[in-house]
Formats: C-alpha cells, structure tokens, sequence
C-alpha cells in the first residue's frame, strides 16, 4: 500500500515526536491502547518497522527517520492547501476579500525596502490588498511552508530557500548592535572573534526551530525585549545593517567587516500560480 491518511501521519508524528506512547496519546486526546494499535497497523500496511520499542522507551528506525521528514512536509502542504484555498476564497477575511497576499517578515528586518516594494505594488494595477505578518528568528520559512503566508522576505544564510522559488533583493553587511555606553561601541569596526566570549555583554540567544542560537546570553523572544536588554547593557547581536532603522537611542551599531554577508530574497511556493503574487514579485525584483 502507497498511500497514507493525514490521521496516519498525524498518529505517527505525535509518537515520533514525543518518543514515548503515553505522552503522544495524551498530546492526541486519545487513549494509548488505540493509537498503539494505530501506528501496528501502520507498520504492518507499510511492511517496515518504524519504531522499536524496548524497556528504555521508544525510537525511530532509519525507515521511521525518513516518515517523519516525508510525513512533516506532507502534512504541512495538506495544511498550506486549506489555508490557500479558504484565503483564495475569501473564507478567513473580513468581507470575504479574495484578492489578498499574506506576506511574512522578520520583524524590523530590511524595512526600508519593504516599504518601499509595498508602495511600489501599491501603485500597481488590480494590486492585491497585502498583509504583512512579522514573524520571529526564521520563522518566514515554516510559515510559507504550512501556508499561513503566500510570499515571504527570506534572509540567507539564516533561512532555508530549498523547495521555494525566489529573486534576490539586496545584499548588505551585517553590524554589532551594542548599548551606547559600552567601550565597543566606539570601535570604528569589530570582527567576530571582537564580539565572542566578551564577559560583560554576552551574545543574545533567538529561538530557531525549537532550539537556541549559540550564544551564552539571555534567551530572546522578541524584538522589543532584545531592544531593551541591549539598552541595559545585558547583551548584544548582530544582525544585517539595515536593522539600524530600528535602533534607539541608547544603541549604537557597528560594523562587523568578517560576518557573512546577508542576502534577502522575496521567496515564494514554486508550484504557484497566484497572479497577483507574480506582481508582487515582477515588482520587488524590478526594485
């Protein structure tokens, strides 16, 4: 049998997950028994093992590594299919507008450009009403991935572009953001090994795909606490240089002259065949 049911694939990933049968259960809203029985099924249909199961708890098999990669991506594209459907319909808007674009970014990232694409297809014939939804460290990628945006601004290295079509917008160094105060600050330019293990201000740590950034610093989840803790004096980062339109007062930003540079893409679902997101695009990349 070669075809696999979204519950299926929703049972196995709870279980996969979670590595124990209880925890998974619970996580489902359902009993143990049945979803043991579930997932024996599911193993028996495929004729492999996906799970071994000993004293100690549950792990993958190199056949259940590979369902949960394969199982993840497809059930984030059924997702991304309803979102893009009810979208494309009007089902989750107010009025029921059916020319609209979600698009995600990083917040506070490259804001000049954005405002400028957005006024550009702004002026465009039959532009599409465009919502722009800032998300955290990386997450443009999981958000286009599972459907909640159409288009999204993407930064290399720090985003994956794999399975996604896209135009590169801007390349631009990165800066050292530090509390004004501090005697890095009046640096001209740092290197990285400048801004590593500094005792009195350690590197912010971001969330990134369910784990933190490297970094001994405070754990970060927005940008208004970092903002803050680096006006304290608690912490640095470095991010790409247009992030000084975003600096107060009681920061300063400084150029780090070996920190890779930063490339910004606008990146979209490669098997779509929205026209209004081709607009978008024909207009960023022509900005």
């Amino acid at each position: 049998m070669d075809t696999l049911e979204n519950r299926e694939l929703r049972y196995f990933m709870a279980v996969a997950e979670e590595l124990h049968f209880g925890r998974a259960a619970e996580r489902l809203g359902m009993a143990q028994p049945p979803l043991s029985r579930a997932i024996q099924q599911l193993e028996r249909r495929l004729g492999v093992c996906l799970l071994e199961r000993n004293r100690r708890g549950v792990s993958l098999t190199d056949a259940g590594e590979v369902l949960l990669y394969e199982g993840r991506a497809a059930l984030d594209a059924a997702t991304a299919a309803a979102r893009r459907t009810r979208r494309a319909g009007g089902a989750d808007t107010p009025g029921g507008s059916r020319n609209r674009l979600v698009l995600a970014v990083k917040a506070a990232a490259a804001h000049e450009l954005l405002q400028k694409i957005l006024d550009a297809y702004a002026a465009e014939p039959d532009a599409a009403e465009i919502e722009v939804l800032p998300s955290g460290m990386c997450e443009q990628e999981e958000m286009l991935r599972d459907g909640r945006a159409d288009v999204a601004l993407m930064h290399a290295p720090f985003n994956s572009l794999a399975g996604f079509d896209s135009e590169v917008l801007m390349t631009e160094g990165q800066v050292a953001v530090l509390p004004a105060g501090h005697p890095l600050a009046a640096r001209k330019s740092l290197t990285l090994a400048d801004i590593t293990d500094v005792p009195d201000l350690p590197l912010a740590r971001w969330p990134r795909h369910g784990r933190y950034a490297p970094g001994p610093g405070p754990e970060i989840h927005d940008q208004t606490q970092l903002a803050q803790l680096i006006a304290l004096g608690r912490t640095m980062t470095v991010f790409p240089d247009s992030a000084r339109a975003w600096l107060w007062a009681e920061h300063t930003a400084v150029p780090v002259t070996d920190a890779p540079p930063v490339v910004t893409h606008i990146a979209w679902p490669a098997h779509s065949r929205s026209v209004a997101l081709a607009g978008l695009v024909r207009t960023a990349a022509r900005l």
